[in-house]
């Protein structure tokens, strides 16, 4: 298992339109995405839902896990959560 931390960069954090567009992207890859922060249990990243629940606010660090060989998925995933997707 390999894993990626990220500080979230959007205002909102990983609510509304970022959770949406992050979970869209995780989603679509071929190897399941979990994503934690300190303190919770690791949630499927590919769901809303799930992202949602874990209140990442702007400026959080999270983790992301994915199997081995998933390494581009979680680069672009990091990419993802450490932009402004509000703007």
């Amino acid at each position: 298992m390999i894993n990626r931390t990220a500080v979230v960069a959007s205002k909102t954090g990983l609510h509304a339109r970022p959770a949406a567009l992050f979970a869209q992207a995780a989603a679509k890859s071929a190897t399941p995405v979990t994503i934690s922060i300190d303190g919770k249990p690791p949630v499927a990243a590919g769901s809303l839902l799930q992202v949602m629940t874990l209140g990442v606010k702007q400026g959080d660090t999270v983790t992301l896990y994915t199997e081995d060989g998933g390494d581009a998925v979680l680069d672009q995933l990091v990419t993802l959560l450490e932009t402004d997707l509000d703007a």
